[in-house]
């Protein structure tokens, strides 16, 4: 039997055993090798050219509506005022209104923008509260040093980023700096560290194994109660094996050269647009296909010479100073958002460009923060080699309503994902279209 196809029965026997743990996957294994092991579908994706890639970028405290959402649909819509920056992006982009989840808790329920699912029902829910990045992030095997980047500030509401969880119910825990990101994806350890890591590794192997022995033996002895509890504990143990597997492959890996500095820690306003640009360089040196960023946690409305905190901004209560200052908050973040899909519009990437094979979805898990609603969310969805240039009104309520997660489930698909459902899905979001 060849190396290769003790692979490929190793990663056959993973499926066959119920494991969802994917092995990482090597650059000596070809496309037909890849499909045998994990299915047509998957190989190919593999093998292919280019691969795709997905972005997440989720506001805390949504947007101020009646300057957000246009007043025409189809392709002749108007830019109302935080509409105006995407002007020169506006064929690469499709606004939506009307999606949302179904979910209430105002503040506490944002962190369901992903998922479509509240952690407190989480339960009830075939996949828990798992978020669309970390479910497309399953299927990214070892191909890249990071399966997903979060980032986010712990500042602000509720102890800080609550964009990403896991499937375990765990909350993924941001890179909160552009400092800090910059030596996550480029700056590599020296060589003492790199063996000190592989001694750290190897004893943290050998604790895993043991936990899982005895937790088995353990297993024998409980309740039913008490088995499902261990279940999702063991659920646990196996996503740090798996993160543990590809960082030991990784480790002997040198990072890829930048070409710019490291940049400082400045605040979160000023640090929005350097985000956005480590983000790019990360996709484009191909360190992670998948990334999200929260904003709203440390955004400092003093940045915009503003008195008032811009989480009180959000409850304007109709004051039209109010108002006012939080759009010109708002503004500045839908400027960047624009500036990104330039960005990333001007790489090239293959015979495309890197928006090409890129879905990026902005929006908040906020629909209304002076009401405390999460209905009828502000989102946008750019690239990813889709037909764009529209804006898309589904209704909000009634038999027509359409959840938001059917979009997320449209891109989980193209994303390579065999699923016919995610959260709170009831289909694919009909109508969403390849250019």
């Amino acid at each position: 039997m060849t190396p290769q196809s003790r692979l490929i029965n190793r990663r056959y026997f993973l499926r066959a055993a119920g494991i969802t743990i994917a092995l990482p996957l090597f650059e000596s294994l070809t496309g037909r090798a890849a499909s045998s092991a994990l299915g047509t579908k998957a190989g190919a994706a593999i093998g292919a050219t280019r691969p795709r890639r997905m972005v997440a970028i989720g506001n805390m405290l949504g947007f101020y509506q009646p300057a957000f959402f246009p007043k025409k649909t189809g392709r002749n819509y108007d830019l109302p005022t935080l509409m105006a920056p995407i002007a020169p992006v506006r064929d690469e982009l499709t606004v939506f209104s009307g999606l949302d989840h179904g979910v209430k808790g105002g503040h506490f329920a944002i962190h369901s923008f992903l998922s479509g699912v509240r952690s407190i029902d989480a339960k009830g829910m075939p996949e828990g509260n798992i978020t669309l990045d970390q479910r497309a992030a399953e299927t990214i095997g070892g191909a890249t040093r990071f399966p997903a980047l979060t980032i986010g500030s712990e500042d602000g509401l509720h102890g800080g980023c609550m964009m990403s969880w896991t499937r375990s119910g765990t909350r993924v825990p941001p890179i909160p700096g552009p400092r800090e990101l910059f030596r996550t994806l480029f700056v590599s350890d020296s060589a003492a560290e790199v063996s000190r890591s592989a001694d750290r590794f190897s004893l943290q192997g050998s604790i895993l194994d043991a936990v899982n022995g005895d937790a088995k033996s353990l297993g024998r002895q409980l309740g039913a109660r008490d088995r499902e509890k261990l279940d999702e504990y063991l659920t646990s143990v196996r996503d740090v094996e798996q993160q543990l597997a590809l960082s030991r492959q990784w480790s002997k890996i040198p990072k890829p050269q930048p070409g710019i500095a490291e940049p400082p820690n400045t605040n979160f306003v000023s640090d929005l647009p350097v985000f956005y640009d480590l983000i790019a360089l990360a996709l484009q040196t191909d360190s992670t296909r998948i990334a999200t960023l929260e904003i709203a946690g440390g955004f400092n409305s003093s940045a915009f010479g503003i008195r008032k905190d811009y989480h009180a901004l959000s409850h304007h209560g109709q004051e039209p100073e109010a108002i006012e200052s939080l759009v010109k908050i708002e503004h500045y973040q839908m400027e960047q958002f624009a500036r990104f899909v330039q960005k990333l519009a001007s790489i090239k990437d293959g015979d495309a460009r890197l928006l090409d094979h890129t879905s990026v979805l902005f929006g908040s898990g906020m629909g209304n923060a002076n009401a405390h609603t999460n209905g009828n969310l502000p989102i946008i969805l750019a690239g990813g080699g889709y037909r764009h240039g529209e804006y898309r009104a589904f209704p909000a309520s009634g038999a027509g309503r359409v959840p938001l997660c059917n979009l997320y489930l449209s891109l989980l698909q193209d994303f390579g994902v065999e699923t016919n459902r995610f959260g709170t899905s009831t289909g694919t979001l009909r109508g969403l279209e390849k250019a």
